[in-house]
């Protein structure tokens, strides 16, 4: 059949878009993309964002900081301007609306965060007072809990834009999940050989230290190939007992109406059993503990030797205080019930009152 696929217009929604429509099209049919400007989108201007959070820097109620960037988009799948959307699972809500289903969660990319810095190899050796690029309250959250004298610094914008305002010293190093990292990397991003004394030197398949072209280099600037803004770097994958991933970060999403039988038919081949069940368990867990994606919760569930493992964590504003779950599902047990299960846990370790703590942060979480 003929699918229309609603995308943000950012490189990344792009990316993902165009990954999705090839898998369909592998099935024979036939695609076309809409690019769908969202509320989210124009709060990355930082005049707008002034204008929408005010001077406290908080974002308003009615504009949830995860499902702005949404909202354009599922009002384009009521009005049948579009068949299906493609979606960072970790930006839609726990709870669907019920005119909505997710038929279709693809194979998960690494689901990690990195950091990206010019000048250090790994977190424990930045200044003391380095100034970090995010504005996502769990990862502020959890690296005050390595170092309280961290600086945060709310660096705005997509991928490209950020990694080039660290490159031009806005901050010392940023923060941003891998899985965006790895899946721009083939047309953004140039690997570099590492030095043999680099911590991950000789590790394959992802992408360490980075370069990328400038955008708003022009032929008119003089040696604009060498401006500041090209080197960058990928420094460390954190493990997630040092930095514990949102839920559902580096899946994918394809939603529809829940009642177009014959798109979700059509995209039900995508979906992938095994990041389906790790996604699920993971919102389940958010879900529980009373919140939206927006909630500064840590988790990720992955399988080793011993089952599927989910690991969690809620750290309180300021790093000092934190409570940590790692348990394994039971036999049969489903990804619903393995969420609620950790989530049970960590209220009983006070993960409801680090939550009530004051999380605001201007800019865009995550």
């Amino acid at each position: 059949m003929h699918l229309r696929i609603g995308t943000r217009g950012s490189r990344l929604a792009r990316w993902q878009s165009d990954y999705i429509a090839s898998r369909l099209r592998s099935l024979d049919h036939t695609v076309e993309m809409l690019v769908i400007r969202t509320t989210g989108d124009r709060m990355q201007d930082p005049a707008f964002a002034a204008e929408v959070t005010g001077t406290d820097g908080r974002i308003p109620a009615a504009l949830d900081a995860k499902g702005i960037f949404i909202k354009e988009i599922e009002e384009a799948l009521l009005a049948g301007t579009i068949d299906l959307a493609v979606h960072s699972l970790k930006d839609l809500p726990t709870q669907l609306d019920e005119r909505f289903t997710l038929p279709a969660i693809p194979a998960r990319a690494d689901a990690r965060d990195a950091l990206l810095c010019p000048d250090w190899l790994q977190l424990h050796t930045l200044p003391v007072n380095a100034r970090i690029g995010t504005t996502s309250p769990r990862r502020i959250a959890q690296l005050r809990a390595h170092n309280p004298h961290f600086q945060f610094v709310a660096i705005r914008g997509n991928i490209d834009t950020r990694i080039r305002k660290l490159a031009q010293g806005e901050c010392d190093a940023l923060v941003l999940a891998c899985a965006g990292l790895d899946r721009l990397g083939a047309t953004l991003l140039r690997p570099v050989d590492l030095h043999p004394d680099h911590p991950e030197y000789g590790t394959p398949a992802h992408i360490e230290c980075i370069t990328h072209p400038d955008p708003d280099a022009t032929p008119q600037v003089p040696h604009a190939d060498d401006l500041p803004g090209e080197a960058d770097w990928v420094r460390q994958r954190f493990d997630p007992e040092v930095l514990c991933p949102a839920p559902g970060q580096g899946a994918l999403a394809v939603q529809t109406r829940a009642d177009a039988t014959d798109v979700i038919a059509a995209v039900q081949g995508l979906d992938d059993a095994r990041a389906r069940y790790s996604v699920e368990a993971e919102r389940a867990l958010l879900h529980s503990l009373g919140g939206g994606c927006s909630l500064p919760v840590g988790a990720l569930c992955t399988r080793d030797g011993s089952g599927v493992k989910l690991h969690s964590s809620v750290v309180s504003p300021d790093g000092e205080s934190m409570a940590v779950v790692t348990i394994y599902a039971r036999p049969g047990e489903s990804a619903l019930q393995l969420g609620s299960r950790a989530a049970t846990a960590l209220v009983a370790q006070g993960a409801r009152e680090l939550l009530a703590g004051d999380y605001a942060v201007a800019g865009v979480a995550d």
